[in-house]
């Protein structure tokens, strides 16, 4: 498990204010652009990999307004951004998480925002605007929701039996990833009760920190999908990892609370699911 180190709350409350002003303008501009019509820029590891004009539009927006406030920083982002710090504190981005489902007019994709401090996650942030949702995490200060009712600290379900989990997952974009995954999902299904869906990595790691699901996991996640919502399900109580003790990555990410995490964990070992 992650060791857990401590840093000085006037940084953690800097980069967590950086984060939530960032991510919700860019949220607020792609939200605007779903509106209008969206339409395909490129794609990426296949046809169904697609990539808008508004992913490239909100990482340069995110990247401008971070490195405005902290231009000594470093910065990894899903679409190229690939800024080298001095300071030790990287940002972690995913503009559109979710693309496909924001090509579509669906409302589960979000605007993802973390921080790193020597390769620790320490802030998290996660905008839903179709939603009307904003998740934020600190290291060591819990995890919140804030919407239309105010603020919510959130809590995994836990204890929770394999037999009655509600388990989501994701598909990756090749057809030899999907028909993997498709055969480790007719193994699981038996074994729960039932699965979800979703389409965006950073929505369903904040669906489980908020109760909505009681695990979560997939193969092909990258480090911006996982960071901000790995922070705020962790921050909530979820055990976050690869199989057998590596950490969570593109080989594969199991999230669940305590009691859930290692009967899932063998199910999925037993069935190979960190291969096609």
């Amino acid at each position: 498990m992650r060791v857990r180190l401590h840093y000085a709350p006037e940084l953690l409350d800097e980069l967590h204010e950086i984060a939530v002003a960032a991510a919700r303008e860019a949220a607020d501009l792609a939200h605007a652009g779903q509106r209008a019509g969206v339409v395909v820029a490129d794609t990426k590891s296949s046809a169904s990999d697609v990539v808008t004009e508004m992913d490239r539009r909100c990482e340069a927006l995110l990247v401008d307004r971070i490195l405005s406030a902290r231009p000594d920083d470093g910065i990894l982002g899903e679409e190229g951004a690939d800024h080298v710090g001095e300071t030790g504190i990287r940002w972690v981005l995913d503009p559109i998480d979710g693309t496909v489902n924001y090509l579509y007019g669906l409302p589960s994709w979000a605007v993802s925002v973390a921080a790193e401090i020597d390769g620790v996650t320490v802030v998290g942030v996660v905008v839903a605007p179709a939603l009307g949702e904003t998740f934020v995490a600190q290291q060591g200060r819990g995890a919140y929701l804030h919407d239309e009712h105010g603020r919510h600290r959130l809590h995994v379900n836990d204890p929770v039996d394999l037999s009655t989990a509600l388990v989501a997952t994701g598909f990756g974009y090749t057809v030899e990833r999907r028909t993997g995954q498709a055969r480790v999902v007719e193994q699981v299904l038996p074994r729960v009760r039932d699965i979800r869906r979703g389409g965006a990595c950073s929505v369903d790691l904040c669906s489980l920190a908020a109760g909505r699901v009681d695990a979560y996991y997939e193969r092909g996640p990258h480090a911006w999908d996982l960071a901000a919502g790995g922070l705020v399900a962790r921050e909530a109580g979820a055990r976050i990892e690869g199989l057998h003790g590596a950490p969570a990555g593109d080989d594969l990410i199991i999230a669940a609370g305590q009691h859930l995490f290692r009967p899932l964990h063998d199910l999925l070992a037993e069935h190979g699911a960190d291969r096609d």
